[in-house]
């Protein structure tokens, strides 16, 4: 028997076949590499297993023919380009893998390297074309896996009679997948490499401290991990909104009844009004996303950084870092960028800086000569983004662990240079995929230049390095040196750049953002 999830136009008769512990699975044969797609790790979460933990996939007999994309969770709109799939189909067998291989010899124990997409927790999906990892898996001659998660309401809203996070829970299982199968497809399940960036980094932040995912992963990339981690009461408090909006209780009775397809736009019209909460919600308000990992005290005991530092990842290598400008990228899209008031500036400050009134004082201290714009931009950036990637390497060095630091300066050449390094620039100088989601703002009308393939290929060569071994080329981080690795056109290492905006959250906890009275 054979079992077909892709169009009949693409089925060859030869394709390379692997034999998972679930099935066999029929591949394709691209650029030299060995590619298969959708093959599921756990059942379609619908029906009875609604908001559940991920259940292990059932297995199936014959041949599954592995050659599209499985289809994407149920999400927000989001970012044009950013829900773009190649091949996806419709249906609800939402959890599935992707794997690159250059040959899927058991004999041949690549490293594994596992991508998790960003997307504010609530948008994504692995056969989005910024994600296509052949360049990856062929450059660093590695094995490279893709994975869908659950996003939105289906895999992060607290709800009454289900786990928090499910959406991490969704990711444990896909590592547990690799480990289970990944040696057939050539690679090694003792050298595998977690990595993802902005929610995906703040995903691979939580997996350092999930208790369940120990030992799935030997070395983790996180790329501009964001500071948004909720309390337990203040993801309640935001789970009962959302569940208003559609006139329901935040329980599982309920809102099961409510179409998974649905659900996102619940997500996204309590986004659109969530600056009504700010008295409430504090920080987390200004961010339009409702969701987050929650430090429920279980399936996520601490914050990152709190584990981090207590040594619960001492024994995995870490590469961390963010972009210059990570908040430009927000700006620009909102048609704000060059028009920022005082007014704004005074506001951003006053939330967003340690400390609220003499917070704003101290940032106007430290950067005299900036503008209302560059305020209102650095503030952001820095607690977004910055600060927390920057404390992941502190608490991890603190905690007897070995961490490697990077900034991205380069600016994307497009839409006039304004974009500067913005948050999303590291994706396709990473993968290689310039002209996937993002491209229409940071190529247009420069297209991609040398500099930009030079930089990917330098982009590549650090990150399957440090895959191999631990060491992306450039020394780890202390808190004496600060070494960082500066990725620009001429490549340099010095003490971390962002020196003023260190100093300026020195001694400032990430703790989880609080539900305020």
């Amino acid at each position: 028997m054979t079992t077909n999830n892709a169009p009949q136009s693409a089925v060859p008769s030869d394709g390379p076949v692997v034999r998972t512990v679930t099935g066999s699975v029929r591949g394709l044969q691209e650029n030299g590499l060995a590619v298969f797609r959708g093959i599921p790790f756990a059942e379609p979460p619908v029906g009875e297993l609604r908001f559940a933990a991920p259940r292990p996939a059932t297995a199936w007999d014959g041949t599954r023919e592995a050659y599209a994309f499985g289809p994407p969770p149920p999400q927000d709109l989001g970012i044009q380009g950013r829900t773009g799939v190649l091949e996806a189909l419709e249906g609800d067998d939402w959890l599935t893998v992707n794997v690159w291989t250059p040959a899927p010899d058991p004999s041949a124990r690549r490293p594994v390297m596992v991508w998790i997409y960003g997307g504010a927790y609530k948008l994504g999906h692995s056969g989005s074309p910024g994600y296509d990892a052949q360049r990856i898996a062929r450059d660093g001659d590695v094995v490279v896996v893709t994975l869908n998660y659950r996003v939105g309401m289906e895999g992060f809203a607290q709800i009454e009679g289900a786990p928090a996070n499910r959406g991490l829970l969704d990711q444990v299982a896909a590592l547990e997948w690799v480990r289970e199968n990944i040696t057939a497809f050539g690679g090694d399940p003792d050298l595998v490499t977690v990595m993802g960036e902005s929610a995906g980094a703040g995903s691979v932040s939580s997996l350092l401290a999930m208790p369940r995912a120990r030992g799935l992963f030997r070395r983790a990339v996180a790329q501009s991990v964001p500071g948004t981690f909720f309390s337990l009461e203040l993801a309640e408090d935001i789970g009962r909104a959302l569940a208003a909006e559609a006139g329901l209780r935040p329980t599982v009775a309920d809102l099961a009844t409510t179409d998974p397809r649905r659900l996102p736009d619940v997500g996204q019209a309590l986004g659109a009004k969530m600056l009504q909460y700010v008295d409430r919600w504090g920080r987390i308000a200004p961010t339009v996303t409702p969701f987050s990992p929650v430090v429920d005290g279980d399936v996520l005991p601490t914050t990152p950084w709190q584990a981090l530092a207590s040594g619960s990842a001492r024994d995995v290598d870490l590469l961390v870092g963010h972009n210059r400008d990570e908040f430009r990228l927000f700006l620009v899209m909102g048609g704000m960028y060059g028009s920022i008031t005082e007014e704004q500036a005074t506001g951003a400050l006053r939330l967003f800086a340690p400390g609220g009134e003499a917070g704003e004082r101290a940032y106007r201290a430290a950067f005299p000569e900036a503008s209302a714009g560059e305020l209102y931009e650095r503030v952001q950036t820095d607690w977004l983004f910055a600060m927390p990637s920057l404390r992941l390497a502190e608490a991890q060095v603190a905690g007897g662990g070995r961490a490697h630091l990077y900034e991205l300066t380069w600016g994307a050449p497009g839409s006039g240079g304004v974009l500067g390094a913005c948050h999303g620039l590291d994706i396709p100088l990473l993968f290689g995929t310039f002209e996937a989601d993002l491209a229409n703002l940071l190529w247009a009308g420069a297209g991609v230049t040398p500099e930009a393939e030079a930089l990917s290929t330098r982009f590549r060569t650090a990150w399957t390095a440090f895959a191999r071994t631990g060491d992306p080329g450039w020394p780890a981080y202390d808190t004496t040196d600060r070494s960082t690795q500066v990725l620009d056109t001429t490549p340099a290492v010095t003490a971390y750049p962002e020196e003023t905006s260190r100093q300026l959250w020195e001694g400032c906890d990430f703790v989880p953002s609080p539900l305020l009275r």
